[in-house]
């Protein structure tokens, strides 16, 4: 039997009683909010329901047919060697998480030699960090009013644990590696982050595929920024063509710090990703840059909600799409200046190719503003190739489809030239250039 996501019930209904995947760390009398928390979101599970295109946040991105797919949990882990995947390995990345089919696997992890920062898997970490844990674990990202957090709320057993001692500038970033190996599997990624005041970091998050089945993967990231902290976030989202991949990621910023957040997103076959980031302090600095890169009857949908809720705040967005074949992108991105958050400066770009007659974009750039001294601008496009560019460049010697596809790779490669990890840039670009070339 199965709920309306897809998911085993009675693996569900089992996580209650803590007869799956229980593990004698959360098993601690001390841990008893982290029981509770899983029990009632098994309890909104329940409750909620799938998001249609009926809903409004939903309104351009049906996701009918993963509700008409059967997952389970993992039962059978998959025998990977670190040989099995090296070719995944970021070199700038010493310390390595890696999870598989939603498990982890510390066989084929890496920790780097800086003993001061705490990276593990969550069974390990709250042994001696229970306290920074359950002081942020659900404060940021909420799931009792949205399915697909509280479906990974209920099934948090495995999650990636990050926390970054006051005044730490972490040398060389952390890559956590979510591999997916079978089909008809359902994972639950869940990380989070938390970068004490003065301190600074790079975190990849990677999620990748050894095979081109159907499987669905739920994540959802918390990151929280003490005061003068510094963040550089890069999501890439690389899964089969016939998965499924739903996250969110909530990020809280303090007293002038910084997040720094690039995602690209090439894979799945339907996507979403949902960014909310809330200004809790003054001064704050925000930037978040996204990619869809996507094709055949691909749909790739990416919202994102920054809440300016005090004064002095600066935020930069640009988002693009580069759509190929029938492909479908999506972006709504909502800028929120509440009454109070003075001198406010925000500006959003949405940016999309069109690269066929039947490829389309529903793009929503929104602002909402409630103070009267900001500076804030938006604004979309969506189109073709500009006619004007490829002549110019056909005049300098290139044949028309040479300068298509040049102006195609130009146009995405501004957002992954802003990734700061050298060979993970340079692999995307690789990528890019595959995907845009197009033969005369």
């Amino acid at each position: 039997m199965t709920t309306d996501t897809g998911v085993d019930r009675g693996y569900l209904e089992g996580l209650l009683t803590g007869q799956a995947h229980s593990t004698a760390a959360l098993a601690s009398p001390t841990l008893a909010w982290l029981k509770a928390l899983r029990a009632e979101a098994v309890e909104r599970v329940g409750v909620l329901t799938v998001p249609t295109p009926r809903d409004e946040e939903w309104r351009f991105t049906d996701i009918s047919t993963l509700t008409r797919e059967s997952f389970h949990p993992l039962r059978t882990p998959t025998s990977l060697r670190c040989g099995d995947i090296e070719h995944l390995h970021i070199d700038e990345a010493p310390t390595r998480l890696v999870f598989v089919d939603g498990v982890h696997a510390p066989q084929l992890s890496s920790l780097g030699a800086d003993g001061a920062v705490v990276v593990g898997n969550l069974s390990t970490a709250v042994a001696t960090h229970a306290s920074a844990i359950a002081q942020h674990l659900d404060h940021h990202a909420k799931f009792r009013d949205h399915l697909f957090p509280a479906l990974n709320t209920a099934f948090l057993h495995d999650a990636a644990v990050i926390i970054v001692p006051r005044a730490t500038a972490v040398a060389t970033p952390v890559h956590l590696l979510f591999i997916a190996t079978q089909p008809d599997i359902a994972s639950h990624p869940r990380i989070l982050l938390v970068a004490e005041a003065g301190s600074a970091m790079t975190l990849i998050e990677d999620y990748v595929t050894l095979h081109e089945g159907a499987y669905f993967t739920n994540s959802v990231v918390e990151v929280a920024l003490g005061a003068n902290a510094k963040v550089e976030h890069v999501r890439v989202q690389r899964e089969s063509g016939q998965a499924f991949h739903i996250a969110s990621c909530a990020v809280s910023l303090a007293h002038t710090s910084r997040y720094h957040s690039v995602s690209i997103a090439l894979g799945a076959r339907i996507s979403r990703l949902g960014l909310d980031v809330l200004q809790t302090a003054e001064a704050t600095q925000c930037m978040l840059d996204g990619l869809a890169l996507i094709g055949e009857r691909q749909l790739a949908d990416t919202h994102t909600f920054i809440d300016h809720a005090k004064p002095r705040g600066v935020s930069r967005q640009l988002h693009k799409a580069i759509v190929d074949g029938a492909a479908h992108a999506v972006f709504n991105g909502k800028v929120m200046v509440r009454a109070g958050a003075q001198q406010t400066d925000s500006a959003q770009s949405s940016r999309n190719l069109l690269l066929t007659a039947k490829a389309l974009v529903d793009t929503q750039p929104q602002l909402a503003i409630f103070a009267d001294d900001v500076k804030c601008t938006h604004g979309a496009t969506v189109g073709q190739l500009d006619s004007d560019e490829v002549f110019y460049l056909q005049s300098r010697g290139l044949s028309e489809t040479a300068a298509r596809n040049l102006l195609s790779y130009a146009f995405g490669a501004e957002v992954i030239d802003r990734i700061p990890i050298a060979s993970l840039r340079l692999r995307l670009e690789q990528t890019l250039l595959e995907q845009t070339t197009r033969q005369p």
